[in-house]
């Protein structure tokens, strides 16, 4: 298994892309501390890793909150002993509309959680993993980190934010053996889209290359090969897994 031994932890855990990316930790070895602010979402995360024959625990955690983030991390040490792995997840948009629109309570609340969350995320993980001299890190970006974002500034303001992040810490970091990358989803088929009727999720689809939405299991892949060993020689890298919707 990739990650027999090793300690985990990921945000926004409670479902979508952070709860696939928990269950493939743990199926590969990893004890994971499962972190969301919906309760009950991340306790059945926790319980299907469980019983799949996992190991994980259950820590509350609202990113934007810096003291509740540095909960989260000590959780980790406590439990399994100090922090190998770790998955940024947390972020969330506004509703879409021109800039001139947006009030400054939906800026602050996507900054907050999505770019001042995975700073507090970054921070705290990396003090305990500069302290064991190894670890490595991926936040999940977005393509709208990596294009504009007609009627979504916000959050793609804060998930350029998020690259840049990744980037200049992977940088001042690499030499103490902590490697951090990101993972830039497409259109993934999240309970927003599986929200939406049939005829619009395939309008979504059809304006990917590769003809479809994808699954959260596709950014769980990609974010466990960043964290492998696979992948001990990337680090600032920012992988679209997006069925090729930035090559259009």
């Amino acid at each position: 298994m990739l990650f027999e031994n090793k300690s985990a932890l990921v945000t926004a855990a409670g479902a979508g892309i952070g709860r696939a990316i928990a269950v493939k930790l743990a199926a590969e070895g990893a004890r994971v501390v499962v972190s969301d602010v919906d309760d009950t979402a991340g306790a059945e995360t926790v319980e299907l890793i469980v019983g799949a024959g996992g190991t994980a625990v259950y820590q509350h955690a609202n990113v934007a909150d810096d003291a509740e983030v540095r909960a989260l991390v000590q959780r980790a040490v406590d439990e399994h002993g100090g922090l190998d792995l770790a998955v940024n997840n947390a972020g969330l948009g506004a509703p879409p509309r021109p800039l001139q629109q947006i009030s400054d309570a939906e800026w602050q609340r996507t900054i907050a959680v999505t770019l001042t969350g995975t700073f507090h995320c970054m921070r705290a993980e990396l003090e305990r993993m500069t302290a064991q001299g190894a670890g490595a890190i991926v936040n999940i970006a977005s393509i709208a980190g990596l294009q504009s974002t007609s009627q979504l500034t916000p959050y793609g303001a804060a998930k350029h934010g998020v690259v840049s992040l990744t980037m200049s810490a992977a940088a001042e970091n690499a030499a103490a053996g902590i490697r951090i990358n990101a993972v830039a989803p497409g259109p993934v088929l999240t309970a927003a889209l599986a929200s939406l009727p049939a005829e619009s999720r395939q309008r979504y689809a059809d304006e990917v290359p590769m003809r479809r939405l994808g699954d959260p299991e596709d950014i769980a892949e990609a974010t466990a090969f960043l964290l492998s060993d696979a992948a001990g020689f990337i680090t600032g890298v920012t992988l679209p897994v997006d069925g090729g919707s930035l090559a259009r």
